[in-house]
């Protein structure tokens, strides 16, 4: 122990000896270690951003709304429009073995919703009990839809945070009354906040059953009067994505005479792809900035290695003197060896805990839409880690063994 603080000692004095130069070279490893930190912070708050934004829809969920399909079979002119219906869902949901949980929407944006207290445009969404299974609905009082309410067409609502603001503005709502268009639907839901202050849509909805929405707000210039919006679902497992898809297809391109290979007849969303290249992406993203930290990280061990191979000619002397007293070339190459590992790891540790604490402050502040403040990766972090060790070997056996190969009587010659 009593070695390892002489070390550390003559560390420190040879450092405080070339004050300007030792405080360059430290920068230069703080600066690499916390510049890898610092961008793959950036890279992780960009991809966490993304994955909270698809959390306010749901998990694994896909879309599949109306489209076009050719008039004549592998003829690409002569487009004619098809409209997804509730049958359309029912097939689905009858003949589909690859998904989970299926459920049709009706949406409407034109609804005048008016209570005691308030009123405001709200978004209506005629929808089965299975769609609050697959869409991020988090019920803060009261109860979702359920099998009564869409065979008997009940008068139920359950309204959004962003809906209860406006038409009870510091008035409880649950068990209320409020007027769609004029017509009296009771309040026996209520959603939590979805998000952050970007999802105001989402928290701007009321939910009804469908069966009610086709009674009272069925869409107009269609020729099917249960015509929907669009059907949502889940694949069985995730990576069953594409076969559920593929599934969906062929039973829509048979309900509406079209080929179902041709995927220009679809328009759909798949948030499992989008969330799959949206991570090739970010994983790109961090390889890069990963690799730009590494290589700051190594400039800065490269100076650590010149500030130790000047240390050793400026105090080839003393190490003459040490070895014609008896010590051994282990002797000094390990103490060259724990001088240059210390000046690194010390400095990365500098740069370690200024990154986590800039990261700390950022994590305070609002996060744009879409992105998370940095956040410190495990990964990143056990990167730094590994790659400080390495270039702390580096740095001090390098100019360790050059110093241990000096001869007493050539080093005590330089004198």
């Amino acid at each position: 122990m009593r070695i390892l603080f002489d070390i550390v000692g003559q560390t420190l004095r040879t450092l405080w000896a070339h004050k300007l130069r030792s405080f360059l070279t430290m920068f230069g490893i703080a600066w690499g270690v916390g510049s890898l930190l610092l961008l793959v912070g950036v890279g992780e708050g960009f991809r966490s951003g993304n994955r909270r934004q698809l959390a306010t829809l749901g998990e694994d969920i896909m879309f599949i709304s109306s489209g076009v399909a050719p008039s004549v079979d592998g003829q690409r002119s002569g487009l004619r429009p098809y409209q997804i219906t509730y049958d359309d869902y029912v097939a689905i949901h009858d003949e589909a073995k690859m998904i989970r949980n299926v459920g049709p929407a009706l949406g409407r944006g034109d609804i005048r919703a008016v209570s005691n207290f308030g009123n405001m445009a709200g978004g209506v969404q005629g929808v089965t009990p299975e769609f609050g299974k697959i869409r991020y609905i988090p019920l803060k009082a009261g109860r979702w839809i359920n099998d009564l309410d869409n065979q008997q067409s009940r008068h139920v609502a359950i309204l959004g945070t962003e809906v209860v603001k406006n038409l009870f503005p510091g008035e409880p709502a649950l068990g209320a009354t409020i007027l769609l268009n004029g017509i009296r639907f009771e309040v026996v839901g209520l959603v939590d906040q979805i998000g952050r202050g970007d999802n105001v849509g989402q928290n701007s909805q009321i939910y009804i059953p469908i069966e009610t929405a086709f009674m009272r707000f069925p869409y107009t210039g269609v020729s099917d009067l249960r015509a929907v919006g669009y059907i949502v679902y889940q694949p069985r497992t995730r990576e069953e994505h594409e076969e559920a898809k593929a599934e969906i297809h062929k039973i829509i391109g048979r309900r509406h005479n079209f080929d179902w290979r041709n995927k220009d007849s679809f328009n759909e969303r798949d948030t499992i792809k989008s969330a799959e290249s949206v991570g090739k992406i970010f994983d790109a993203m961090n390889l890069f900035l990963g690799s730009v930290g590494l290589v700051t990280l190594a400039l800065g061990a490269i100076g650590i290695i010149n500030i130790m191979l000047v240390s050793v000619s400026e105090r080839t002397p003393e190490i003459g003197l040490r070895k014609a007293l008896g010590a051994t070339n282990r002797t000094v190459l390990v103490q060259f060896f724990l001088e240059g590992a210390f000046l690194t790891l010390f400095s990365g540790g500098v740069g370690i805990l200024f990154a986590a604490a800039l990261m700390t402050a950022l994590a305070q502040l609002p996060s744009p839409p879409g992105f998370d403040t940095p956040r410190l990766a495990p990964s990143s972090a056990a990167l730094s880690v590994g790659a400080l060790a390495l270039a702390g070997v580096i740095a001090g056996l390098y100019p360790a063994r050059k110093a241990a190969s000096l001869q007493p009587v050539e080093a005590l010659r330089k004198d």
